[in-house]
């Protein structure tokens, strides 16, 4: 069976489909823009279907381009790690992570692969849980590390770690210093992350059984604006441990002695069914038991 596609055309394939036009996604690839044009062709030409709908001068993505594009990215990113194995340490990792796990948990692991690989070339997306998987499904990233159960069906999710959640107000907050009922807490203003994040369906998660309901006075996109809030007496929240330690250590914010249970949940790994482990993935992992 002979092929018709080349890696070259679905780099130019890629190009546009990230950048909706022939001209810049030339630029990207470096190459003319009739070249390109004419990759594009070839590669539709082979394949028998059309990628895109053309409106105006942008490249929009059909239902035929959508279905490639995973598969695209997969073998470019298959034909760089075969290229890899010539170039000594020179290792190619894109990493996803959502806000709470690239924050706190991993530039240390960072820290320590760089270490180990100089020369290793290293992109870091940080984004909410909910686009993370995204991410993973498209394979804009190598895999993704999030706060939350995963249930998309075509990625495989392995537990990471176990992560300390604390309810916390304002060292001067009435509820901070004493001993509180379920029904109280239930009753204060909250503060949380927005939907979709995976510290948000988590916090929900572990509380809603023990309280009736919680009373969201305010959402923010932050982990770091909802711990100051909290700490200038907005409400209380919950989050991790690791994200509130300084506050903690401060002084400034307090761990609300409520009748709940240890609340802890699960952090997770992340990666498509369909992605090879590149020697990046492979090194990486070290790092991360």
């Amino acid at each position: 069976m002979s092929l018709h596609i080349s890696l070259r055309e679905l780099e130019v394939f890629v190009a546009v489909a990230e950048l909706d036009t022939v001209t810049r996604a030339a630029d990207r690839v470096a190459l003319t823009q009739s070249a390109a044009s004419q990759a594009l062709c070839k590669l539709e030409q082979g394949l028998g279907a059309q990628l895109f709908d053309r409106v105006g001068r942008r490249l929009l993505l059909n239902e035929h381009g959508r279905l490639l594009l995973p598969r695209a990215r997969a073998l470019l990113d298959a034909a760089a790690d075969v290229q890899g194995l010539f170039d000594g340490d020179a290792l190619a990792l894109r990493v996803g992570a959502s806000t709470t796990i690239a924050n706190y948990l991993l530039p240390p692991l960072l820290a320590a692969f760089r270490r180990d690989w100089p020369r290793a070339r290293l992109e870091l997306e940080v984004a909410n849980t909910r686009d993370i998987v995204e991410a993973v499904a498209a394979f804009r990233v190598d895999f993704g590390l999030i706060e939350g159960p995963c249930h998309h069906p075509e990625l495989l999710a392995s537990p990471w770690r176990q992560d300390e959640l604390i309810v916390f107000a304002a060292a001067g907050h009435p509820l901070a210093g004493r001993k509180v009922a379920a029904a109280e807490l239930a009753q204060a203003e909250w503060i949380l992350r927005e939907a979709g994040s995976g510290t948000r369906e988590e916090v929900e998660r572990v509380l809603l059984p023990h309280l009736s309901r919680l009373a969201i006075s305010m959402e923010l996109g932050h982990s770091e604006a909802i711990k100051h809030a909290v700490a200038a007496g907005l409400g209380v929240s919950c989050l991790s441990r690791h994200v509130i330690a300084d506050l903690l250590a401060a002084g400034a914010v307090a761990a609300v002695d409520a009748d709940l249970p240890p609340l802890t949940r699960t952090l997770y790994r992340v990666q498509h069914r369909d992605k090879s482990a590149s020697r990046g993935m492979a090194a990486f992992g070290g790092h991360l038991q």
